[in-house]
């Protein structure tokens, strides 16, 4: 008896362990359907797992270059470590009250001023009723944000150049101006940056804005409509109120970069001008100067740690008080 129920036992295991195998068998069938079934997305997905490991994942690096001193020659991954040494790099120079002034500032001002320029432009667009048109127009403003830097800085030295430029040739004298050094006079530059900044970026922000507005009911507007009110009624008592929800992400989002700049913009754009340092002078182009100057790795990879934990830590802040206020409207 004791011989059959063993022989019982294991009979009942080994169907255990073929029903077992059966079942993995059938997975694995169902995944590989799966996979044959969505392959030429997964074939259009490649190239963007390719860029977001190139350009978020495989920089990651500078946290570990952050806290060492750097030797090419040796490798990357046998420089010396020096704590919190690189860290002192941002704040070594004189300028630094005027680099954070000048990063912090035109960082406020793009973040109180892309909701404004964002929704009058989609505000315009709500307005196009030709699919054509709307098509032309989404393809103009978005436009500037497609094209390299380099073209940018070459359409600005278009208008600004001292000898052969837009401004001084045509422009000015009609207004009967004297013609303006752009490229040494500072005082223009805030503005000429400020402009050059919503032409480039504008475009983004107000496709978001635009899709927001269609997603309202069209049953607001047409009861509002036989109440009487105006269109400015109606764009400050539906529009924006159901708007709202967008402006604040947006806001949250751009206040996760209130440390950073467009390097192109603030480098570029003035052509690394000396005479503009006053105005033109952010974190990153006083790091990029740095590091062409002493070849420093670590101090780069330092400086953007830093600027990665401000922003990540605002971000988180300004959603914490976003929730405490409105609960519905915070991202997280």
């Amino acid at each position: 008896m004791p011989f059959l129920q063993e022989a019982e036992i294991r009979h009942s295991v080994s169907g255990l362990g073929g029903g077992l195998e059966g079942i993995m068998k059938q997975k694995k069938k169902k995944l590989w359907k799966r996979v044959k079934a969505h392959f030429p997305f997964y074939i259009f997905m490649l190239p963007g797992l390719v860029y977001l490991v190139i350009n978020n994942y495989l920089p990651m690096l500078g946290l570990y270059m952050s806290f060492t001193k750097v030797n090419l020659v040796d490798g990357i991954f046998r420089g010396e470590f020096v704590g919190l040494q690189n860290f002192k790099f941002l704040t070594m120079t004189t300028d630094f009250p005027l680099i954070i002034r000048n990063t912090v500032l035109y960082n406020l001002v793009f973040l109180v001023l892309n909701p404004v320029v964002g929704i009058l432009l989609a505000l315009f667009m709500n307005e196009i009723h030709s699919k054509r048109r709307l098509k032309v127009y989404q393809t103009t403003i978005l436009l500037p944000s497609l094209i390299s830097i380099q073209i940018v800085t070459y359409i600005v030295y278009a208008f600004l150049c001292v000898d052969t430029g837009l401004m001084n040739k045509t422009i000015l004298p009609l207004l009967g101006k004297d013609a303006v050094r752009w490229y040494t006079t500072v005082k223009y530059w805030p503005a000429i940056l400020i402009f050059v900044h919503f032409w480039m970026r504008s475009g983004f922000g107000s496709i978001v804005y635009f899709s927001s507005m269609l997603s309202i009911s069209p049953d607001y507007y047409e009861a509002a409509e036989l109440d009487g009110a105006a269109k400015r009624q109606q764009f400050l008592h539906i529009t924006m109120p159901l708007l709202k929800p967008t402006i604040i992400t947006m806001t949250i989002i751009g206040l996760g970069a209130i440390f950073k700049s467009d390097f192109g913009l603030f480098y570029q754009v003035p052509m690394g001008s000396g005479a503009l340092h006053q105005v033109t002078q952010t974190i990153d182009t006083y790091v990029f100067r740095g590091l062409t100057g002493s070849g420093n790795l670590g101090y780069s990879a330092a400086a953007g740690f830093l600027q990665s934990v401000i922003g990540f830590v605002t971000v988180v802040v300004a959603n914490w008080a976003i929730r405490k206020a409105s609960p519905d409207d915070a991202m997280f």
